[in-house]
Order: structure tokens, then C-alpha cells, then sequence
């Protein structure tokens, strides 16, 4: 892949975020932060990440996470300069921003939430990291800058007994990852002792193959180390921890340890790089470490060692797992490892869904809006595309492509940075307008993963009109966010943007003209004036938690966009004249959630005793998600009230009550 000179890639993001922060009346610090939230979020390195600035006497912060298994406290701070090629970040500065960061940590231990407004964005974050700092097993200090850093290093520490580690994500590390196409950097396990093994050497060459069994605290230990970025090559989200299966690996390792080689199918495993000891006739004997070492099969294993060691306690001394491990060599990695994955999995289905770009649906999107040219609007009478990035780098590999500096003018003046959107953006704008809030703000991954599920039960067609239609769904989506931003609102901006446009969505039955918004590449200014009057009736809703204190986990539940949906507004007369006779026919354009008619009435055929069994065993098995229980706890609720289940949250419990039966869940007689 071309690479971008370092510079450029550093004035493309400053223009980049300089662009996006205008856009949106955000700051820039505010801008880069988001921006690298979105791409470590992308690459599994975080989840559930806020941005939220607080700057005090000897403490700094401009945002926080919460890891998805709830174990993890991640901080954030930026430095962003205007000129970042002109100064390093040199090793005092780096120190003395993670002390501030650290400092934080302490005053919300020791009540800061108290001194700002409930519900701020600051109290949020107060409030949230002062009640993980009392769950979490370690916290996680991360530094962000647009400069060059002399001293990526730090030496871990400790907050009152919880282990504090520390990374930063300078503009070199950024932009080596940009160009390479992937954001984590190859995992280097040394297997100390050395690990018997018996080779199997391929007469194919590009790959070869060992056969080892790996002490199970080994891998809790690796999984808790590198999380997710140990499954990249596997389901970046993790479907498999729902798998029935999991019941029976937990009870194995609590209860019969010894047996749980002969028990379970082990990992397989891949590897750039395969260091072997050799015995004296050449033959290898024992695997001493492996490089850019990835688990593609036996995600589900490695993860609930992981939380049986963690949330258990569990002994695992006794515990061995048998491990296939190939090295394969980098240019084919794409290649041979997704077969290896599908050929190899006996324990969950893996389809085509888990390596997603590769995916018929992207492929399509992609050949689409190459060569798709969306209407001049600024008058210069010049077409533009609308890039859709199906995999990491795309755009940043075809920047660098056009070599000289007239060709990337040209370039982005045909491919404006404002209008590239990837795999994760798509899905947020087509849940945003079938009324899916709730799992848009559950985070890029998870709202992606939903996504996809929906795709491969029932695949759209993908073709010019769908196309146009999902970047007109973009226009609406980033101008109500822009509309968002200009009534405060602040930290919270995505979580009210997703709500406003499915709140509007709602209230005009998906009849708004998405055809006109394609060809006008902009929302009307009647439509404009009805956001600005919805947008702030929203923004109470979603930042007045009805359940909890805090607003981003509010958010993610079922009850807020019920909340949100009985928010009294009514389509002003002028924006109903606009409005289409009936809703688009759009063949279910996220996969299936666009016919939603009947399920409120199917849903409440389901006695309410049968939604809360759903949600007690979920809860004993562990096999579904958290939101899952709490929707099936809802529709519980609204039937027992003789309350009627709104529509889209009666599309979600349908597929959550089949997808329990489905793994083992059987109803009542």
C-alpha cells in the first residue's frame, strides 16, 4: 500500500478536523478526540468511550470509558496544536499529562461529581468514573496528540491497588496505522517455558502448522491484556460469547478443570511469525513465541477463561487448551485465514458476516458509490463522490496514490474528506431512520454487528437507488447533528443526533423525501426549521435519565427511546406538504427493520410471564446481551400494564425471544 508522507497525512488530519469542528461549532480538541475515539473503538481497543473536557488545578481530561465487560476504566486527555510538525511531545509534557490525568481519577474518588450540575457532561463523568473505580479491575491512561512524541513509554502504576497502564497514541502511531490499514499493532507473545509442540509442515507454501496445548491461565491472561484485539481476524465484535455453549465451558472450568482439555475444542490460532526451538535432527520440539499472534477460532473459550479467572475466581491451574497455530505469511493472511475460521469452527456458525468488508453487501456499496456522483450544489456546477470506505485506510491509500499535490487537490476536491463514510457511519444513519436509537448509542461496534445480522437474514438490494437513499439518510443524519451541536449539546451530541433523527423519523412515518435530499445533497429549510424545533424537546428526553444517573448508559436502554417517542411534537403544517403520500418502499434497507408492521400485536402474543423467564435465564446463562434483558424485562412491564409494546422495540424483543430459543431457552408449559 502507498504511503503518505508523514506531513501530509498531518496537515490531511488538521484540515480534516479543522473542517469537521466548523462544521459542527465543536472544537478542535473536542473533534481530534472523537475522531480517535472513533477509529480505537473501530479497532477494538476501547468501547463505550465519552468525550467531556474538565480542566482544573493540577488535573486535565477530555474524555472517558467504561470497557464492555465492565472491567476497565479508560481515561483520555489530548494535546492538539495548531502547528504540530513545529514542537515533539517530549517525555516532561507526557508525564505531567497523565499525572493530571491520574489526579482526576482520585477527586472523582473522592466526590468531585458534587461541584457541577446532575446530568452535565461533566457530572456524567464524574459520576461514572467514581462508581468504575469501585467495580474495575485495572484503568487505562491514554494520551492523544496530533505531534510526534519522543517518549511513548510510561511505567505502570497503581490506584489504590488497581493497576494503571499507560499508552499514548501520538501523530506517528496514528498515522502508521493509517497507512498500514489496521490500527493494532502486531501482538509478540514469548511462551516462557517453551511449549512442546508437534509440527506439521505444509508442502503449500505461505503457511505452515503446530499442534500445542497452552496452559489456561495463559490465554485469561492474553485476553485480558490485548481484549478484543486478539479476535481481529475473528468476529471483531464477538458473537461467539453468546453461544449456548458458553454454560458448559463455565461449568467445566469451575467444576471439572482437569477435563477441560477433553472437553473443548480448543483455539486456532495464526501467526505472521512462529519461533521454534529445534532438537538435533532439525525437527522443532517447542514454540518459544509467536508474532502477530491472532485467536480466530475459540473466541468464545479464550473469553470466558478470561471471565471464569475474573468474575468467578476460578482456579485455573489445572486447566489446558489444545491450540492449532499456523503461521501464515502476511500477503496472504486475507486469503487463507477466513477459510481457516470457516473451515475450522465447530462450535458457532461463522459466516461471511465476521470478515465484513469482505462482504457482499460492502463490495456492492463500494462498487456503487465509486463511480455514483452526487448533484453540484455550490453552484461550480462539479459532481462529487460520496467515498464509502469499506476497509480501514481506503481513502488515505487513495490520497497517497495520486502522488504529486495537484492530483491530491484534485482528488479531494472530487472525494471532500466531509463526505467519506464507512461501514460503521452506514449503519448509524439506516438505524437512526428505522427508529433504532438505542443501539446506535450502544456504540459503532455493537450498533454495527446488529447491523450485519440484519443484513444476512434478509439482504437488501443493493443497487443505485438504495445507494443514493443511504447517503441521503447521511445528509439527514450529519445536518441534524450539525443542528445538535448549535443548541449545546455538547458530550452527549451523538446520542441526541441519533434520537432527533429517529424521532423525526417517527413522527413522519419515514415519509420524508430522501430522493429530494439526494438531489438537493442538503435538507430543506422547512425541514431545517423542524429539526431546530425538535432537537432541543429531544435533548430534555435523552439527558433526563428515568433510570440510573448517568446519561449515556440511559442512552443505550429500550425506555429511553420510549421516552423519546412520546416526546409531544407534531409535524409543523409546512413540513407536511413536503412530506412523501406514503413511506418509501425500501425493501428493507437495515436488513429487515424496515417492516416493523405487527410486531407490537405479535410481541403481546407472548404472555409476560414468558418475557421475564427470558430475562431470568438470560441473566443465569449469560448467552445474551445486557440491553436483550432489559428489553425483554420491558415487554414484561408494558404487557402486565396492559400497556401496548411500541413497534421498534417489538421488532428487537421478537428477534432477542427467537434468538433465545434458539440457544436453549424453552418456555413454560
Amino acid at each position: 500500500m502507498a504511503e503518505l508522507d508523514l506531513a501530509e497525512f498531518s496537515r490531511s488530519l488538521l484540515a480534516d478536523v479543522q473542517a469537521t469542528a466548523d462544521a459542527e461549532a465543536a472544537t478542535t480538541p473536542e473533534t481530534f478526540t472523537r475522531r480517535v475515539f472513533e477509529d480505537l473503538e473501530e479497532a477494538g481497543v476501547v468501547s463505550n468511550a465519552f468525550t467531556a473536557y474538565h480542566k482544573a488545578h493540577g488535573l486535565l481530561v477530555h474524555g472517558y470509558g467504561i470497557g464492555e465487560s465492565g472491567e476497565c476504566l479508560d481515561l483520555f486527555v489530548t494535546d492538539f496544536h495548531l502547528a504540530p510538525l513545529d514542537t515533539r511531545l517530549t517525555k516532561g509534557p507526557v508525564e505531567t499529562y497523565f499525572r493530571r490525568l491520574l489526579t482526576f481519577a482520585v477527586r472523582c474518588r473522592d466526590g468531585l461529581q458534587k461541584d457541577f450540575e446532575p446530568f452535565s457532561d461533566v457530572y456524567d463523568m464524574c459520576s461514572a468514573v467514581a462508581k468504575a473505580l469501585t467495580e474495575v479491575q485495572r484503568v487505562r491512561l491514554f494520551l492523544l496528540s496530533n505531534r510526534v512524541a519522543t517518549h511513548t513509554e510510561a511505567p505502570a502504576t497503581e490506584l489504590d491497588g488497581l493497576p494503571v497502564t499507560h499508552e499514548v497514541w501520538d501523530l506517528a502511531r496514528l498515522h502508521r496505522h493509517a497507512t498500514s490499514g489496521a490500527l493494532s499493532e502486531p501482538i509478540v507473545v514469548p511462551f516462557y517455558p517453551p511449549l512442546p509442540c508437534v509440527a506439521a509442515p505444509s508442502s503449500e507454501e505461505g503457511h505452515s502448522v503446530v499442534l500445542a496445548v497452552v496452559p489456561g491461565q495463559m490465554l485469561a491472561e492474553l485476553y485480558a491484556e490485548y481484549d478484543t484485539r486478539l479476535l481481529e481476524l475473528n468476529v471483531r465484535s464477538f458473537l461467539q460469547t453468546r453461544g449456548a455453549v458458553n454454560k458448559g465451558i463455565r461449568e467445566t472450568l469451575l467444576h471439572a478443570p482437569g477435563r477441560f482439555l477433553a472437553y473443548n475444542n480448543g483455539i486456532t490460532a495464526t501467526a505472521s511469525q512462529v519461533d521454534l526451538v529445534r532438537g538435533p535432527d532439525g525437527i522443532p520440539t517447542h514454540i518459544s513465541g509467536a508474532h502477530g499472534l491472532q485467536i480466530v477460532n475459540g473466541g468464545q473459550t479464550t473469553a470466558s477463561l478470561h471471565h471464569a479467572l475474573t468474575r468467578d475466581k476460578a482456579d485455573l491451574s489445572e486447566v489446558r487448551v489444545q491450540m492449532k497455530l499456523t503461521e501464515v505469511a502476511p500477503d496472504r493472511l486475507a486469503e487463507i485465514v477466513p477459510k481457516i475460521s470457516e473451515y475450522s469452527n465447530t462450535q458457532n456458525r461463522v459466516t461471511q458476516v465476521d470478515f465484513s468488508s469482505n462482504h457482499e453487501y460492502h463490495v456492492e456499496m463500494q462498487r456503487i458509490t465509486r463511480s455514483l456522483w452526487a448533484p453540484a450544489t455550490d453552484g461550480s456546477g462539479q459532481e462529487t463522490h460520496w467515498f464509502y470506505e469499506r476497509a480501514r485506510g481506503q481513502y488515505t491509500d487513495a490520497l497517497a496514490k495520486a502522488r504529486t499535490p495537484a492530483r491530491q487537490k484534485q482528488f479531494k476536491r472530487l472525494n471532500p474528506s466531509k463526505q467519506k463514510f464507512t461501514k460503521a457511519d452506514l449503519a448509524k444513519y439506516v438505524h437512526s431512520w428505522h427508529r433504532l436509537p438505542h443501539m446506535v448509542s450502544r456504540g459503532a461496534q455493537k450498533n454495527f454487528v446488529e447491523f450485519m445480522l440484519h443484513v444476512d437474514e434478509a439482504p437488501p438490494r443493493v443497487d443505485l437507488r438504495y445507494s443514493q437513499r443511504v447517503i441521503a439518510m447521511a445528509v439527514l443524519f450529519k445536518a441534524v447533528d450539525r443542528i445538535a451541536a448549535i443548541h449545546g449539546a455538547g458530550s452527549h451530541k451523538s446520542m441526541i443526533t441519533t434520537y432527533t433523527v429517529a424521532r423525526l423519523s417517527l413522527a413522519t412515518d419515514r415519509r420524508i423525501d430522501l430522493d429530494q435530499i439526494w438531489r438537493e445533497q442538503a435538507l430543506s429549510p422547512v425541514l431545517t426549521a423542524a429539526v431546530h424545533d425538535l432537537c432541543p424537546r429531544v435533548m430534555r428526553a435523552v439527558t433526563t435519565p428515568l433510570a440510573g444517573n448517568h446519561v449515556g448508559e440511559w442512552a443505550k436502554k429500550v425506555a429511553c427511546w420510549d421516552a423519546v417517542s412520546q416526546v409531544p411534537w407534531t409535524v409543523p403544517p409546512a413540513l407536511s406538504h413536503e412530506l412523501r403520500d406514503k413511506p418509501l418502499d425500501e425493501d428493507a434497507l437495515a436488513g429487515g427493520t424496515g417492516d416493523e408492521t405487527g410486531a407490537s400485536d405479535e410481541a403481546a402474543l407472548v404472555p409476560a410471564d414468558e418475557w421475564y423467564a427470558i430475562e431470568d435465564w438470560a441473566k443465569e446463562t449469560r448467552v445474551l446481551e445486557p440491553w436483550q434483558r432489559q428489553l425483554a424485562h420491558f415487554v414484561g412491564k408494558r404487557l402486565e400494564l396492559g400497556e401496548d409494546v411500541p413497534e421498534a422495540q417489538a421488532v428487537q424483543a421478537l428477534h432477542t425471544r427467537k434468538e433465545a430459543l434458539g440457544l436453549g431457552f424453552t418456555p413454560a408449559l
